[in-house]
């Protein structure tokens, strides 16, 4: 029987999730969340590659391109920051330098639809770049800034996946965990920190 086709278009977007990962075992001692994404945009630009004889196209191929990330938040804590952008801290004081160095981390977030299911969205493996420094004088009334930050991903290998990937996705109907959890084994090596042992779940702190 064949599946029927969902054309519902996603509405929101949440749980931002990164773990710094072990370049060996491609996994992640940790999962952190950023709360409050606000935006997010993932590019996996492709161009037509052509081959040409007899004045004709002989043949097409397509080259893909780098995959960036670019990502809206309502604020990035100091200790996100800190891990992210591979920043230095000194008794409260935390610097920026021309040698610091980004780990490679990966990333997962959700779409999020109106009938309740949610598309999960897997980044093997990259690097964020760090943010600009902003600012702006108060007028007459409230405007609170947010932040962007910048990353380029890269293939990995992924268990379960004949080649190396840069983004993998998975789709679950409302109260179905069953493609988030495999996605979160698949990227970060370890469950979602909903699950706790015993395959219960409980609701993260501050969610």
């Amino acid at each position: 029987m064949t599946e029927e086709k969902n054309y519902r278009a996603s509405t929101g977007i949440d749980e931002f999730y990164y773990g710094v990962l072990d370049e060996v075992t491609n996994t992640t001692a940790a999962v952190e969340r950023v709360k409050f994404l606000q935006t997010i945009t993932v590019e996996m630009p492709q161009e037509p590659v052509r081959a040409y004889g007899d004045n004709i196209t002989a043949e097409l191929a397509v080259s893909s391109g780098n995959t960036s990330v670019t990502s809206g938040f309502h604020k990035v804590p100091e200790q996100d920051k800190k891990v992210l952008f591979g920043l230095e801290e000194n008794e409260g004081l935390i610097a920026y330098g021309s040698e610091d160095t980004p780990p490679y981390v990966a990333v997962v977030f959700a779409k999020t639809y109106e009938d309740g299911s949610k598309e999960w969205v897997g980044l093997p493996k990259g690097m964020f770049m760090r943010s600009n420094i902003t600012g702006q004088t108060k007028g007459d009334g409230v405007e609170f800034s947010s932040e962007e930050v910048t990353a380029e991903f890269m293939d990995r290998t992924v268990k379960g996946f004949e080649n190396e990937k840069s983004a993998i996705f998975g789709r679950d109907a409302k109260g179905q965990t069953t493609n988030r959890d495999a996605l979160f084994q698949a990227i970060f090596g370890q469950a979602h920190p909903s699950v706790v042992e015993g395959g219960t779940e409980t609701t993260p702190e501050g969610v």
